[in-house]
């Protein structure tokens, strides 16, 4: 086998052997006129310590500023020479100026400094378990929840929100966990007493009650609107939606996607057959969403009709044009899947859907989605 000399020109090699004693030095001790470290930890007069994290270092001795820039000049002319001379691998090189003493010890790297400084280590694992929640914060925080939010808009003009009227517990935002392995039900399952219980309460629907108050000093007015945010299965053209706004009822559902108009139970191709006892029907008599087909035996039965939804990704908008301060808003999100929508069949089985509903002050503009946004759009809102 060759030494590892022997692709190095003789010339070169003579010059080095020499330079570095006959090759008797001890290793890593620089030749003559090589700037040698300082064993003592001190510097020469007009030198300067090095300011980085990881000091340079030539035979586990710090060097000065000075003596880097020594160094690394000798190797660049080092480097030049040996390359006219059609020497150019990298080992022959570190190789020959190793000898003549132009090298730096191999550092160790982020996690060896780390370990030797024991307060850096623990100031990293601190950021890291803080990254760490953050992240795990804000995944549980909008995986899966109906959330309300507020703009900065009311947010600046003082709005709070609520689950309960006395508002113990006002805050700028609120989100309900989702309604999971939900049927497929009738209206008519839906219970007339849905608008008078605080906060979450989910059953074969979702079903979800708040308040909005003005504890600010203007009067002024706000939109809302709620929103799809994120969908599987195509669920929303069997989910309906009844909203509250102080106790006023309206109820929303998907076009029908043969005919493109509204979704009205039963069709009005029939005349014979309707809804009874529908028990939120109480709630609003003289709607318009109830449509009277016939009384039989003192038994009236009823067409519903339901308001279209106002886009693919918006199921409804509504406004508040002036808002004293102290006045309080209520409002309840009812959600299900009706069983007799002809668009519910088993392909909607596993599907899931996401809402939010948004308020913001009168003419606000709304803000540009970003690709944070859509990523946690994708999370689900109910399975």
């Amino acid at each position: 086998m060759p030494a590892p000399h022997d692709n190095i020109p003789e010339d070169v090699l003579k010059e080095t052997v020499a330079n570095s004693g006959g090759g008797k030095k001890a290793a890593g001790k620089p030749k003559s006129g090589a700037p040698a470290p300082q064993t003592n930890g001190g510097l020469k007069p007009g030198e300067h310590r090095q300011r980085r994290i990881f000091k340079r270092k030539r035979g586990g001795v710090v060097l000065s500023r000075e003596e880097v820039k020594e160094i690394k000049k000798k190797r660049r002319e080092l480097r030049r020479d040996m390359r006219s001379r059609g020497i150019r691998k990298k080992r022959d090189f570190e190789l020959v100026a190793g000898s003549m003493g132009y090298y730096f010890d191999k550092r160790r790297g982020f996690l060896f400094w780390l370990a030797a400084h024991w307060l850096g280590l623990l100031i990293a694992l601190l950021v890291l378990l803080i990254i760490i929640l953050l992240i795990f914060s804000a995944v549980t925080k909008l995986r899966g929840h109906f959330t309300i939010n507020l703009s900065d808009g009311l947010f600046k003009e003082g709005f709070v929100l609520s689950e309960t009227v006395g508002f113990e517990n006002p805050t700028t935002e609120l989100f309900a966990s989702p309604a999971e392995n939900v049927p497929c039900i009738s209206i008519k399952t839906i219970p007339k007493n849905v608008d008078e219980i605080d906060g979450e309460h989910n059953g074969e629907y979702f079903a979800y009650t708040y308040y909005i108050r003005n504890d600010g000093e203007n009067t002024v007015g706000y939109e809302w609107s709620l929103v799809l945010n994120s969908e599987g299965r195509d669920l929303s053209s069997a989910t309906w939606l009844m909203l509250f706004e102080d106790g006023v009822m309206r109820f929303y559902a998907e076009r029908n996607k043969e005919t493109g108009q509204s979704e009205v139970l039963p069709p009005r191709s029939m005349t014979d057959k309707g809804y009874l006892n529908i028990p939120v029907f109480s709630l609003a008599p003289e709607s318009d969403q109830f449509e009277l087909i016939k009384v039989s035996g003192g038994a009236s039965y009823y067409r519903i009709v339901p308001y279209l939804f106002e886009s693919d990704d918006v199921i409804a908008r509504g406004m508040q044009s002036e808002i004293d301060p102290g006045d309080v808003h209520k409002y309840t999100v009812v959600l299900w899947l009706e069983g007799d929508d002809p668009d519910t069949d088993d392909t909607k089985i596993g599907g899931h859907l996401g809402v939010e509903m948004d308020f913001r002050l009168v003419l606000e503009s709304v803000p540009e989605e970003n690709g944070w946004t859509r990523f946690w759009k994708s999370f689900k809102f109910w399975d």
